[in-house]
């Protein structure tokens, strides 16, 4: 056949360590029917500070891949909530062949069509707190890349016409499909008048969705004869492949027929008509109360298929199960994103009679409702069954009913199918499935009551259940619960939700408690962030009685709100807000950068020398406010008027040095008792915040960060100015000379000038 290649890309995009699944980074591609080969190209390097990473270490990357909606992933090994389906993915791990750049190679044959999506995470970490620019943190980028290979011009069979093919010695198979509409419950290949060789060395494998693979369905036309194969229960809507194979080993040109009969589920004892008018095609029932009520799907437009001659009358077994019984639609009605409930039609309560299934549909829209969650309930009346010990069991379907007639059954798998199995009676009268990320397409719910007996089930006498049955997509289970917050992703243009635990707390609906909080942990984390803060009362001390009232109303606000937004910002249920989330964390970086700022303008003594210190003051206020703005954890937006406070002190005591002629502080008292001290516990604080801080720790080292940062304002804190008076003139001794005359009681800041007399001491 002729191929035609069709490549893919993605823009890079930087992977973050595993916490949930709304921590992966995921990427939606589409493949094209009729592909025969997918290859992905997973390219990964690694940057720091906008170069090559070449000094970060080796960390492994896990990449998903999963057809129809995103994969539903666990690294963690916890526990799902209950009554919620997992379905099952591909996972790959990619290691490092370079020291900057790895690549990592993923094939599939004959891939099903549609959309596939790629989920890509780093393992998880020990959650460090790491501040914002403070050194280059390694990134590591990952960037899927598509290559399809898909065959045009296929063949296509039309149900009971005959194809006439022949296969030269230099051609091994032959690829034909045919389309399967709605209501049919059978389709039949058949091989006929092989010749050319001894026997028939055939192979005949048959797939749904996807040219065949080696493990499909298959036949050998040498053993079987005819060479029938049947696919009972096929999908509905969609291409079905069928490939003829030589036999490895023969030479010559062997020639065959091939024919394709479709089993009308609603007349099980005659096949579907070749050609149906277009009008036909997707129709829905005529009437719920008939069973020959269905209408048919039409073939889908012709195509020129090699040689095809006039129908060909093929005989049709009735098989068990062929029968379809009428399938109800339900109402869509969208409230939200991923917020869509189905409503039965004359209901929600549904009969389900003894002799024959109740048939509904769910339909998904592609895209639109595979980032969510589908919820299915029933709820069996258990007035409505008189006494009887009835059990309704409900079977979940993509894609096809699954409505055996075997009455002993209850299960919803056959060779080629599987689906969710509920079921509900006296005892357990509520039953819930929860399907996250589920495919898109049509589901089937079919609700069949049979009574218990000695070995097994039966069917019922007269009794005709009742069942509550409710569906509806949701974003995430539950709403995550207290300990949880439902997000709503987005990449490129499409849309997913997911639950970011709290609190310890984790799994796919945050309701694996092996590693969470206790309430006694929880209040006890929020008394010590809260309290702490009472450390900043002795500074507000010291401010006011050294009329330092300004300092003291700033440390008064930072320890506000400090308190009530560690308060408000607790992963648990201990949790107290007085106000917005945003405006208290705000207030609270505010306060802690003016303390900070105030502070050290304090430490300057700039009244002597700037007449209007107070203009400093409102300085700091607007460019600190202006830095929170632009990047509230950034940290040179923070730094920044940090250092340009100290350049203003070092400048200020420089030239009172100079002018002094002298150290300012000039005793070593002032140095040793307070200054020191007050450095040395302003940087122990910084090394915690900085590089001690984790996601674990956190509680009691952002505490002790909050002792040690009020503390350090209490040493640092200069004593109260000497009011401006004239002093008389000091006795001066007979000499040559000069005289240098000292306060001793300003300097060392140990008892108020202004009370205590004052002793200077002079050297000529």
């Amino acid at each position: 056949g002729l191929f035609v290649t069709d490549y893919f890309t993605r823009t890079p995009r930087k992977l973050s360590p595993f916490r949930s699944f709304a921590s992966i980074e995921l990427f939606h591609f589409h493949i094209p029917e009729d592909t025969v080969i997918a290859v992905w190209n997973l390219i990964t390097f690694k940057e720091q500070g906008g170069t090559f990473g070449d000094q970060c270490p080796d960390r492994s990357i896990t990449v998903y891949f999963r057809s129809g909606a995103p994969s539903v992933i666990n690294p963690l090994h916890t526990h799902f909530p209950r009554d919620t389906a997992v379905p099952g993915s591909f996972a790959l791990t990619l290691t490092w062949t370079l020291p900057n750049r790895t690549t990592g190679v993923f094939n599939i044959t004959s891939p099903l069509p549609g959309d596939w999506f790629l989920a890509a995470h780093l393992p998880k970490d020990e959650g460090k707190i790491s501040v914002k620019g403070l050194y280059e943190e390694c990134q590591y980028l990952f960037q899927p890349q598509l290559i399809v290979q898909r065959l045009v011009n296929i063949a296509v069979l039309y149900p009971g016409h005959v194809t006439e093919q022949s296969l030269a010695p230099h051609n091994r198979s032959c690829l034909y499909k045919v389309f399967v509409p709605s209501y049919t419950s059978r389709v039949l290949v058949e091989v006929l008048q092989c010749r050319g060789a001894e026997g028939c060395p055939l192979w005949l494998r048959v797939r749904a969705k996807a040219p065949p693979l080696h493990n499909s369905t298959t036949l050998d036309c040498r053993e079987h004869t005819p060479c029938q194969l049947a696919q009972d229960l096929p999908f509905w809507q969609h291409w079905y492949y069928v490939l003829v194979e030589k036999h490895p080993g023969v030479l010559g040109t062997v020639s065959f027929q091939v024919t394709v009969q479709l089993t009308d589920c609603s007349r099980p004892s005659l096949a579907r008509p070749p050609f149906l008018p277009s009008s036909a095609s997707m129709n829905m029932p005529h009437s719920f109360g008939s069973a020959g009520g269905l209408a048919l799907g039409d073939s889908p437009p012709p195509t020129s298929p090699n040689d095809t001659k006039h129908p060909v009358p093929i005989p049709v077994t009735s098989h068990a199960g062929e029968r379809c019984w009428p399938v109800r639609p339900t109402l869509r009605n969208e409230l939200d994103t991923f917020s869509v409930h189905f409503y039965i039609f004359f209901g929600p309560n549904v009969s389900v009679p003894p002799d024959r299934p109740a048939v509904f549909v769910i339909n998904l829209l592609p895209v639109l409702d595979s980032g969510g969650v589908l919820n299915l309930e029933l709820r069996l009346n258990v007035s409505s069954l008189c006494g009887e010990n009835v059990t309704v069991f409900g079977c979940l379907n993509h894609e096809v009913p699954l409505t055996s007639s075997d009455n002993s059954s209850v299960t919803c798998e056959t060779e080629s199918l599987a689906g969710f199995l509920l079921s509900v009676n006296a005892t357990a009268s509520l039953s819930r499935l929860r399907i996250p990320y589920p495919q898109t397409g049509s589901w089937y719910l079919s609700l069949r009551s049979l009574c218990a007996a000695e070995h097994g089930f039966e069917p019922c006498t007269n009794v005709t259940a009742e069942v509550y049955l409710r569906a509806y997509l949701s974003p995430c289970i539950n709403d995550c619960g207290i300990y949880g917050q439902c997000k709503l992703l987005r990449t490129n243009n499409y849309l997913y939700a997911a639950c970011e635990c709290k609190a310890g707390w984790n799994g796919w609906g945050c309701t694996d408690n092996a590693e969470a909080f206790s309430y006694g942990f929880q209040l006890l984390s929020t008394l010590l962030l809260c309290l702490s803060n009472v450390m900043f009362v002795p500074p507000v001390a010291i401010a006011v009685r050294s009329h330092y009232l300004l300092e003291a109303a700033v440390y008064i606000f930072t320890m506000f709100f400090s308190t009530f937004y560690h308060a408000c910002d607790q992963p648990g249920i201990v949790v107290f807000c007085i106000m917005e989330y945003d405006v208290l964390q705000f207030c609270d970086f505010l306060g802690s950068l003016m303390s900070v700022w105030v502070t050290v303008i304090a430490m300057a003594r700039l009244q002597p020398i700037v007449k209007q210190a107070s203009v400093l003051y409102l300085l700091g206020a607007m460019l600190l406010s202006m830095a929170l703005q632009m990047d509230r954890h950034g940290l040179w937006n923070l730094l920044g008027p940090s250092l340009f406070a100290l350049g203003i002190m070092a400048v200020a005591w420089t030239a009172r040095t100079i002018r002094r002629r002298h150290c300012y502080p000039p005793t070593w008292k002032r140095w040793a008792f307070y200054l020191c001290p007050g450095v040395l516990i302003a940087a122990a604080a910084v090394l915690l915040y900085a590089f001690v801080e984790t996601e674990e720790n956190y509680f009691y080292i952002h505490s002790i960060w909050h002792l040690l940062i009020a503390g350090s304002v209490g040493f640092l804190l200069p004593p109260r100015a000497k009011p401006s008076r004239h002093l008389g003139p000091l006795p001066r001794r007979k000499g040559c000379g000069y005289q240098l005359c000292v306060n001793e009681q300003e300097e060392l800041g140990l008892v108020d000038p202004a009370v205590a007399s004052i002793n200077s001491i002079c050297t000529s």
